[in-house]
């Protein structure tokens, strides 16, 4: 009896040292398996940021090729606005032709002047130079769609007076494009020969001395005189001295082109002998260098 239940006490114990065995090695191939879909798992998501990572490049690409042409049409568009149409002369050739023929340009309106009977003048540019253009044939409706840095086609002859390059008796035509000039600093050219070859342009001159343009009726010395004589009054052009290393020049102020409403008309006005001035306008030319002045300000 002993032994038989003995028997039944080592069945049992090999039963269960089984029966422990098998648990321990499905807990195991758990472990396993878990630890192998956590793997997979973490290369999925490494995957993922990866074709998160160049859908991100691709983009940003994409967007930078996009900004790029705009700039690159840009380019394309201005270098076309450039291009002379058929027949039309480069600025040299313009400034090589002679007086009283007939000239044709494409260029860029700076400021208009004036218009009163189908008639405009205006100060115009392209980068190369300047041409003033002259009472040309322009209706109203024309006249009041040119803006600064309006492209035109301008058609007429090259005249002469008192010294001043003109287009007369011109036609004109609206073109595509535009162009604004920056001022160019001719200070240094005032009282040289080489000055004129800026005639019509927009340029600057900078750290100028204000001089008795003349004297009032009571004999005092004033800064400006209403006309080159005085003999004008409120709303007559503004005509004042400048000086530079001794030298004195004449400024005005073209009363149609910038008139007693404007900021250089009032500020011409309230000069002081002696002040120190910088300026901005076109180089006119009367009779010697005659600048048409549009901002007048303190110098730096």
């Amino acid at each position: 009896m002993k032994k038989l239940t003995s028997l039944l006490l080592v069945f049992a114990l090999a039963f269960a040292c089984v029966a422990c065995g098998s648990d321990q090695e499905g807990t195991a191939d758990e472990a396993a398996q878990t630890e192998t879909g956590t793997e997979d798992a973490a290369a999925g998501d490494a995957a993922a940021e990866d074709a998160a990572d160049d859908g991100q490049q691709a983009q940003a690409e994409t967007e930078d090729s996009a900004e790029a042409e705009p700039e690159e049409t840009q380019t394309e568009a201005d270098n076309a606005a450039d291009e002379k149409s058929e027949g039309v002369m480069t600025y040299e050739e313009y400034v090589a032709a002679d007086l009283d023929t007939e000239v044709v340009v494409e260029t860029y309106v700076q400021a208009k002047q004036s218009w009163w009977e189908d008639k405009a003048t205006l100060y115009t540019q392209d980068k190369d130079g300047a041409y003033f253009v002259y009472n040309a044939a322009c209706t109203e409706e024309e006249y009041n769609q040119i803006t600064t840095g309006s492209r035109i086609k301008v058609t007429g002859f090259k005249a002469e007076w008192s010294g001043e390059i003109e287009i007369i008796d011109a036609t004109i035509e609206l073109l595509d494009g535009n162009y604004v000039a920056e001022p160019l600093d001719v200070t240094a050219y005032l009282g040289k020969d080489e000055l004129v070859d800026f005639q019509n342009q927009y340029v600057a001159f900078k750290g100028m001395t204000v001089e008795a343009a003349g004297q009032d009726e009571a004999g005092n010395d004033v800064a400006f005189l209403y006309n080159w004589d005085g003999s004008g009054q409120e709303g007559d052009d503004l005509y004042f001295k400048v000086s530079l290393d001794g030298a004195t020049y004449t400024f005005t102020v073209e009363s149609y082109l910038c008139d007693s409403k404007t900021e250089v008309y009032q500020a011409v006005k309230e000069l002081n002998i002696g002040d120190k001035i910088d300026m901005e306008g076109f180089l006119y030319w009367y009779e010697g260098v005659n600048p048409h002045i549009t901002s007048v300000k303190a110098a730096n």
